[in-house]
């Protein structure tokens, strides 16, 4: 029985299982933690986070979401909820280091796609042959240094909107910024990394 209720949690859409949670449902909260945890640290990875603070960053920011879930008034904007938690412990980390850190990278790539709003980072892809594996370490090693290259601030909308998949209006209100300014941010980090990966992709 207890295992056909995991089963329950873990085949409940977003939006159901934060509302459960937010009824106290430890369980629920439990597997909104489980699905979020990955992306949390990726998030914390390309921004550049210290690596011997990567888990110290995603385990705050999750214990933020434990705790202020019920805070939440929309469960719809909980994506944008969370990008403002890993955005201002981030940004906390910089002001305690007073430095920009290195970048630090995972097992993703970039992909070129002729269309801007196609997916930047891929996490984890198991169904790539080994060739591809090959290509896609060299391509991992090149989106380390150029995502610590970019301005933290390049940084980290290309993070929310790629990694977290955060629309325009939600980056704007989580940097404080206009939404053309979020849009040209977005635009010059992609082309950057673009230019650089060029030779890789084609």
């Amino acid at each position: 029985m207890k295992g056909m209720s995991k089963r329950k949690y873990r085949e409940m859409n977003l939006y159901d299982l934060i509302c459960t949670a937010q009824e106290d449902d430890y369980d629920a909260l439990e597997e909104l933690i489980r699905r979020e945890q990955k992306n949390v640290f990726a998030s914390f990875c390309y921004l550049g986070a210290d690596r011997e603070n990567l888990s110290d960053l995603t385990q705050e920011a999750l214990f933020r979401v434990s705790k202020n879930i019920k805070n939440l008034k929309n469960p719809k904007l909980f994506k944008s909820w969370l990008g403002q938690i890993i955005s201002n412990l981030f940004y906390d980390e910089l002001r305690k280091k007073q430095k920009i850190p290195d970048s630090v990278s995972i097992e993703s790539f970039w992909l070129n796609d002729e269309n801007n709003d196609s997916s930047l980072l891929n996490i984890c892809d198991n169904t790539l042959k080994p060739d591809e594996k090959t290509m896609g370490r060299e391509l991992t090693d090149i989106i380390r240094e150029m995502i610590g290259k970019l301005p933290e601030h390049f940084r980290l909308v290309i993070i929310l909107r790629e990694l977290q998949g955060l629309s325009y209006d939600e980056i704007a209100k989580i940097t404080n910024t206009s939404v053309g300014t979020v849009k040209s941010r977005i635009s010059r980090a992609r082309n950057k990394l673009q230019e650089c990966l060029k030779p890789y992709l084609t």
